[in-house]
């Protein structure tokens, strides 16, 4: 990890991300399940399914669909109903020329990339999606780019990945480069990102509310940074704090502040508040993370 020493300290606002408190596998008969051979074919075209003899009787399971000329069953417009267990036979004999097992869906599209940067500066974490569904088992290679070192960014699920050895406070850009691979095609997407402006933290964590004795209209904040931030000392943050009435009130949120406690004050004497909490780099380099769950309680009432 190389690591540059910069300072840019700024005064934000508080803007937090708003957050509120495959296809058919049938084979569509019931017939015989003999060995097959996989085909696979798009979705809406035409599917043309190849017997290796000429004219030739098929059938889908036990039934006969009837006898089709060289050099195969076309199958117009085809749909998830046309996906199954297909063969082709002597049209006098029976004798079973060609087995196949037909798949259909789409190609991929470009996968479309999201990273992020919740444990800076050790890791990028970044995720991808498929529109549409291709439906079909699909592969997917993930690469890096900064400069002119690249690298492979581990999978760490099915559209997943992760990357570390970062360079912080380069202008130079990353790029992510994912490749999706299926039986009827390959495509590619890309997506290039400075690392500071992705820095997103995972929420703070066991936020707690007390009443401070003797003060009806206080409530003392205390929380943790998120545990998935390495260096709080050396990469510190600050949060913003969300808090409503139990009244359904508008909420209303404070800071940004640097400690991780914070008293709230001029609250309505004898009502439930519920509270949130969300951090962001001190730099203000990338956005707020995710609220963290609520956490309520009342002020001080005297007895």
């Amino acid at each position: 990890m190389r690591w540059l020493w910069v300072v840019a300290l700024v005064a934000p606002a508080c803007t937090v991300p708003y957050n509120s408190t495959a296809g058919s596998t049938g084979d569509g008969d019931n017939g015989d399940r003999a060995p097959c051979t996989p085909q696979h074919g798009s979705l809406g075209t035409e599917v043309l399914l190849l017997c290796p003899e000429g004219e030739a009787e098929w059938r889908r399971g036990g039934t006969v669909l009837g006898t089709s000329p060289a050099p195969g069953l076309a199958l117009p417009n085809a749909s998830l109903a046309h996906e199954g267990h297909y063969s082709c036979h002597h049209p006098v004999t029976g004798e079973t020329w060609a087995t196949i097992c037909l798949r259909l869906g789409y190609p991929p599209s470009p996968p479309a990339i999201e990273c992020w940067a919740s444990s800076y500066p050790q890791a990028v974490n970044c995720s991808w999606g498929l529109s549409p569904d291709p439906l079909l088992d699909t592969d997917f290679v993930a690469t890096y780019r900064h400069g002119a070192d690249t690298g492979e960014c581990t999978l760490t699920g099915p559209q997943s990945c992760s990357f570390g050895d970062l360079q912080v406070f380069s202008l130079t850009p990353y790029e992510l480069n994912v490749t999706a691979r299926n039986p009827l095609g390959a495509a590619s997407g890309v997506l290039p990102f400075l690392l500071e402006n992705i820095i997103k933290p995972d929420p703070p964590e066991a936020l707690r509310v007390s009443p401070i004795p003797g003060e009806p209209q206080k409530l003392l904040l205390e929380w943790n940074p998120p545990s998935s931030w390495p260096f709080p000392e050396y990469f510190p943050l600050h949060y913003c704090i969300r808090y409503s009435r139990d009244n359904n009130s508008v909420p209303t949120t404070v800071g940004p502040y640097e400690l991780t406690s914070h008293t709230l004050t001029d609250l309505e004497p004898g009502s439930l508040h519920h509270i949130q909490v969300a951090a962001k780099d001190i730099t203000d380099s990338g956005e707020f993370s995710a609220w963290s769950p609520p956490a309520s309680g009342t002020p001080w009432v005297g007895l």
